[in-house]
């Protein structure tokens, strides 16, 4: 009998389920003895975000079925380089770069690390022109990439990121958010925790941001503030912006700024380290620019959150029963601390003791060995998150465990993947499957054959909500 047989039957008991549901590979499915199979309901295939191949299921259009939902995606500029450059000259609710550039004798520029998709080669060039063209010698410019937590780049990276070209005329520095000796203190957060900054940042004449704008589980959406923080600052800074408190506050979560202390800290963080100028763009699932947003930090981040939120957002009016969802394919779901993101996507349009089943390509396993360890400490979701409260420790990567078991607490996750073996995915308290489709079957035994249920093929790409109507 296989691992998914096994985990059937196994969640069947824990739930008492056996009047509604039998087995895997048992004639029919409901209590009356009607099988999924012998319907008339029509076939429906829809196409999966996973790694780099996807992922095709045929699944039953059951009375309950609310569809695919998907984001629908802007068309892409046809000029991008040209849009860009116009932006810097006619900004959002500031003057253009060049006035902004005036009499200042250095620049630091923040462009977002190799896991970011920003095209910094269309952006920099006409940025760079601009600063120079008013008096700042290439020599005291900086580029400083903002790697907040990670990893310092690579030359490959740095070379794929920025081009040959900058790289040999301007100074390229990665923020290492270790480094005591390069921060500075530029305030407090909310009066009580110390914002440590880049010093190099702090220290420049003109401090112009880069980035791009998405869906962001904590910061509602990416790009502006975050350049900074977390971008360019201390580790001491992210460990409170992702400590237990702001991680379990209800304001932070995707799409949301108001109310949302992640997103509020940051511009409070931002006004205490300043910033000239802000150019953000969106993409759509090539990659492509679908919009420029350039000039005053806050409007002009403003501004592209809500051009996507036109695009990203779909309300329901009423919960689900469980969901069907994904982590976007390459590269998000490349590992499992990444996967948080589809899991917390799909989240808050499931009912309590609800279902997600996730498919997560995972081909780089877990995630980190930091990351790793915080999932072997779990022995249950419930007494981790109290020891989280508790702040009985605090270690690198705990607040995607702590996402992930926020909802294993309540729901149950289902995992699809060949980057783990099932035994992993049941020792981290989620549920192996082997195939998308019988997990569907199961859970229209369990729920139900009228249970509501969708599929989101492109997972925390589309921001899910309840209908406050």
């Amino acid at each position: 009998m296989d691992l998914l047989r096994n985990t059937y039957e196994n969640v069947i008991a824990e739930r008492g389920l056996k009047d509604q549901a039998q087995s895997v590979g048992e004639e029919g499915c409901f209590a009356d003895g009607r099988g999924l199979s012998a319907n008339s309901w029509s076939i429906v295939r829809v196409d999966l975000k996973y790694g780099l191949e996807g992922l095709s299921v045929d699944v039953e259009e059951t009375p309950g079925f609310l569809g695919v939902l998907r984001p629908t995606e802007p068309e892409p500029l046809g000029d991008p380089s040209g849009t860009i450059a116009e932006s810097l000259g006619a900004p959002i609710a500031l003057r253009s770069l060049s006035e902004i550039s005036k009499g200042r004798k250095s620049a630091c520029i923040v462009v977002s690390d190799s896991t970011r998709p920003v095209p910094n080669r269309l952006i920099l060039p006409p940025m760079l022109r601009i600063i120079e063209d008013q008096g700042i010698a290439p020599s005291a410019i900086t580029i400083l990439i903002a790697t907040g937590i990670h990893r310092p780049s690579t030359e490959t990276e740095r070379r794929e990121l920025l081009g040959p070209e900058i790289l040999a005329r301007y100074a390229v520095v990665d923020h290492l958010s270790k480094e005591r000796s390069e921060m500075v203190q530029v305030g407090r957060i909310g009066g009580t925790v110390p914002a440590l900054i880049n010093r190099r940042y702090v220290d420049s004449g003109l401090k112009v941001l880069t980035g791009f704008i998405e869906p962001h589980m904590w910061a509602g959406y990416s790009g502006g503030r975050k350049a900074i923080l977390p971008g360019i600052s201390s580790v001491e800074t992210l460990e409170y912006m992702h400590g237990p408190e702001i991680i379990a506050h209800p304001g932070t979560e995707y799409g949301r700024l108001d109310g949302n202390p992640f997103h509020q800290a940051g511009l409070e963080v931002m006004d205490y380290a300043g910033a000239d100028f802000l150019v953000n763009v969106t993409l759509n699932s090539r990659k492509e620019v679908t919009g420029v947003f350039s000039g005053h930090p806050v409007h002009g981040h403003l501004a592209g959150c809500r051009f996507l939120e036109q695009h990203c957002v779909r309300e329901l009016d009423g919960p689900l029963d469980f969901i069907v969802t994904t982590n976007a394919g390459a590269p998000l779901d490349c590992n499992l601390y990444q996967t948080v993101k589809g899991i917390t996507g799909a989240s808050p349009v499931v009912k309590k003791d609800g279902d997600i089943v996730i498919a997560s390509r995972c081909a780089e396993g877990a995630g980190s060995e930091e990351y790793r360890k915080v999932l072997d400490m779990v022995d249950s979701p419930e007494v981790f998150l109290c020891r989280l409260r508790e702040k009985e420790f605090f270690v690198p990567d705990q607040w995607c465990a702590q996402e992930t078991y926020q909802v294993v607490a309540e729901k149950d996750v289902w995992l699809y993947t060949e980057g783990l073996p099932p035994e992993q995915v049941a020792r981290y308290h989620m549920l192996p499957v082997d195939s998308i489709e019988k997990a569907i079957e199961f859970l229209l035994r369990k729920h139900g054959s009228d249970a509501r249920w969708a599929i989101v093929p492109d997972g925390p790409m589309l921001i899910l909500r309840l209908s406050q109507h």
